[in-house]
């Protein structure tokens, strides 16, 4: 967790509770329970005060729901009062696995059905919460972030209409193009990055990695995913390198020009292990065609790490990519749902984002700067130190077995 003395010297801005919709459950009840037992070492003495009214509780999660009529319309309701509370409003528009019954048809929720659900919720607490925030970790129609040619502006409209019925804050991460929020000047938003989760995560898998300029090179996949790339390889203390996608514009296929061929832009990087960063993986192709490009380079290990793993066009074009040694580890966060398969899969990990969610909803609830949760630097130096720190231990230790043998 972030550093709690800046919560022990501020007010909470009213009592918190949390809507967590349908599509996002689980996520709610684990960042539940991480927040009441935060607030069980911070603020102990001044369970009496008015202005901690709320503040210890064995639950924060608001009674509300979106229940559907026959037709498959719906509506949101609340089943207690949100009068002056501080509303965190948690949601997974990549969720597909919800499903809901219309006219005797099972469908599958969209995202389109998850921001309705949204909207409902907002109306439902009808201008009577002290302040609205929506989590929202893949942003919704985020790929629509801008206009080509005859197209909707869909990302930028919603958020315009989350600010239109209240918003305060937008929660996101690793949004696709963060200017979007351009389209909301008045309203806050923060996307925040993996980084750190990442590394966790990675240094947990393959204990035995050695991260430094002579072992490992980060790579961007593609233009767009150049800052995070840069960003991930200055905090790592390594090289970058980074691929950019040839396309065919004279032709159209699927609403997009084809990718002809990838590029690489670097030096040399044959023997090290390559890691892969962007913010998602939709069909994946693009993604499994890079990490066999990388092979071809004599690279090491390949590792991806992406914010969203979606997987579109299932997984059988991973597992055939992992069977011929294209890539050695994928780590998707879990900020969108997981199926069992990809969790059972054994060159998949997660990187765990609940106890970072829950952190930032406690430090917003006390209005404390977000830049005390959003720059993990001197986290992922710590963690560097102490892997770097067991890896020689470990080294020393089997010198020791040789010599002794």
């Amino acid at each position: 967790m972030a550093d709690v003395t800046k919560l022990e010297q501020a007010l909470p801005v009213a009592p918190l509770k949390i809507v967590a919709l349908d599509s996002a459950a689980e996520m709610g009840r684990v960042i539940n329970e991480f927040l009441v037992n935060f607030r069980k070492e911070t603020h102990k003495d001044l369970t009496n005060d008015p202005a901690f009214q709320g503040y210890h509780e064995d639950n924060f999660l608001a009674d509300a729901d979106c229940p559907r009529f026959g037709s498959g319309e719906s509506k949101g309701i609340f089943r207690e009062s949100i009068r002056g509370k501080d509303l965190y409003i948690l949601l997974d528009v990549c969720n597909h696995s919800i499903t809901y019954e219309m006219n005797g048809y099972t469908n599958h929720k969209s995202p389109d059905d998850h921001y309705q659900d949204l909207k409902r919720v907002i109306a439902a607490a009808g201008g009577k919460a002290n302040r609205i925030t929506v989590i929202m970790p893949f942003l919704y129609e985020s790929r629509q972030h801008k206009r080509n040619g005859r197209e909707s502006l869909d990302c930028a409209y919603a958020l315009k209409e989350l600010s239109d019925m209240g918003v305060s804050n937008i929660v996101t991460f690793d949004a696709h193009d963060p200017r979007v929020q351009n389209s909301v000047p008045l309203c806050g938003f923060d996307s925040f990055m993996p980084t750190y989760q990442f590394t966790k995560a990675l240094l947990r898998a393959e204990p035995d990695i050695i991260i430094d300029k002579d072992h490992t090179i980060v790579l961007s996949p593609d233009e767009g995913a150049l800052d995070r790339a840069v960003y991930f390889a200055n905090v790592l203390g390594v090289d970058m390198g980074m691929f950019y996608k040839r396309r065919d514009y004279s032709t159209v296929v699927n609403g997009k020009n084809p990718i002809v061929a990838h590029e690489f832009l670097g030096d040399n990087i044959a023997g090290k292990d390559a890691i892969i960063v962007d913010d998602m993986i939709s069909s994946g192709e693009s993604m499994i065609d890079t990490a066999r490009i990388l092979k071809t380079f004599k690279v090491n290990r390949v590792f991806i790490c992406t914010t969203f793993g979606l997987f579109t066009n299932g997984l059988e074009h991973f597992d055939a990519a992992y069977e011929k040694g294209y890539f050695d580890r994928l780590i998707t966060t879990n900020l969108t749902y997981q199926t069992p398969e990809l969790l059972a899969r054994p060159y998949y990990m997660t990187a765990d984002m609940n106890k970072f969610l829950a952190s930032i909803i406690d430090f917003m609830n006390h209005n404390v700067s977000m830049n005390f949760v959003r720059t993990p630097t001197e986290k992922i130096r710590n963690l560097m130190e102490e892997h770097n720190r067991k890896r020689m231990e470990t080294a020393d230790a089997a010198r020791v077995d040789d010599n002794t043998n």
